[in-house]
């Protein structure tokens, strides 16, 4: 029987190899296949650092400053935040963060996954109905999975196709949108979203992963920035984007964030980050308050927006994310390689990430970009279109 078992179980392995080999084929063979690239000399038109505060060395100085006044800290938390892993910082911090975003409460999250999975998948209750956009991201589609909730899908930004949705919903009703979307850099129709959302009964629940830091007076996201922190029911904000560090919250009612850390099993089963990257929340967070670097980074955009010449191609976008559509996966990475080798780093977005015909040129404006640098690559893209 053992040897009967052992040569059963050799059959299986060899069948768990077979199918992860032909998939990897599968997407091979499409052009779709992913690959992991270390950093390059090349200028920097990829990362999210839009206020390019992860390199920002008067940062990293506060940073190096602030840490002084800890000298007893620990590499780890040492556990989860119901364990070994809360401190007053933590709390403190978190305080501080619901105060900028005009939030009764915030809780914080290892990443904006963690957070995103986390709500959906322990807030909507069976016989509840989720609402997304279609272009969301995949962080709220697993946590949508992970409920027990029905789901429906509005076509991208369409309030039409969301009140069709609406009138079919039941039991308690939220809507998921981002109010910056991370593929197209286009924003939600918030205030007529929120129309709906009071007319049909329903909770609204914005992404701000990439507005964070961007929008607002100081920063504080299109949510504030439009004056509907009262209207929306919670908010996801991260730091590894426009605040160069990590990590995430979510922004509600003191309720809401006694409800997840007793049923959200993202924050309730993890190690708690370290004081030294809730330090750096910190510290970002105070040195956003006192730059105005949201002005630098817009001329920058409209710098951009201003010399490609085949405007047809640019989605519409006020946002660090703009856009060159390309179509078709062969096509996109060999526009990309060619601005590669003009020494820019700008990367293909290609489908199954995007809809097939989609395809993309995904390219982020920071602050550390010079205005020569935009209009080079500028030049470059003119030239290849």
């Amino acid at each position: 029987m053992g040897r009967f078992y052992y040569f059963y179980q050799k059959i299986k392995l060899k069948d768990i190899d077979s199918f992860i080999s032909a998939s990897l084929t599968k997407r091979n063979s499409s052009d779709s296949l992913r690959l992991l690239k270390t950093e390059s000399s090349l200028i920097d038109f990829c990362s999210n650092d839009y206020l390019s505060f992860s390199r920002s060395s008067e940062l990293k100085k506060l940073y190096e400053l602030e840490l002084q006044n800890y000298p007893d800290y620990k590499l780890g938390s040492t556990g989860s935040r119901l364990l070994a892993g809360n401190n007053q910082f933590t709390e403190d911090l978190e305080k501080d963060i619901a105060d900028f975003h005009e939030a009764e409460a915030s809780l914080l999250f290892n990443s904006g996954y963690d957070a995103n999975a986390g709500l959906l998948s322990c807030l909507p209750q069976r016989g509840d109905t989720i609402i997304c956009d279609e272009y969301i991201h995949a962080s709220i589609i697993d946590g949508a999975r992970l409920s027990h909730a029905s789901r429906f899908i509005f076509r991208h930004n369409n309030v039409e196709s969301l009140e069709e949705k609406l009138k079919l919903a039941k039991g308690l009703i939220y809507i998921v949108v981002e109010s910056v979307y991370s593929m197209d850099g286009d924003e939600a129709p918030l205030k007529d979203i929120c129309r709906l959302a009071n007319k049909f009964g329903a909770a609204v629940i914005v992404d701000e992963a990439h507005a964070t830091g961007i929008f607002g007076n100081r920063g504080n996201g299109i949510v504030h920035e439009l004056g509907l922190c009262r209207e929306v029911f919670a908010r996801i904000v991260t730091f590894g984007k426009g605040l160069g560090t990590h990590g995430a919250a979510i922004l509600g009612s003191a309720e809401l964030r006694t409800f997840l850390i007793n049923f959200c099993r993202s924050f309730i089963y993890t190690t708690a980050a370290s004081f030294q990257s809730h330090l750096a929340v910190k510290v970002s967070y105070k040195y956003l308050k006192t730059t105005s670097q949201q002005a630098d980074l817009f001329e920058r955009i409209r710098c951009f927006r201003s010399n490609i010449l085949k405007h047809d191609s640019l989605v519409p976008s006020r946002s660090a994310i703009q856009v060159v559509l390309i179509r078709g996966n062969t096509r996109t990475r060999e526009v990309a390689a060619h601005i590669q080798k003009a020494g820019f780093d700008v990367r293909a977005i290609l489908s199954p990430t995007v809809p097939e015909g989609s395809e993309r040129l995904r390219i982020c404006i920071h602050n550390h970009n010079s205005f020569i640098e935009i209009k080079d690559l500028c030049l470059t893209i003119n030239q290849l279109l």
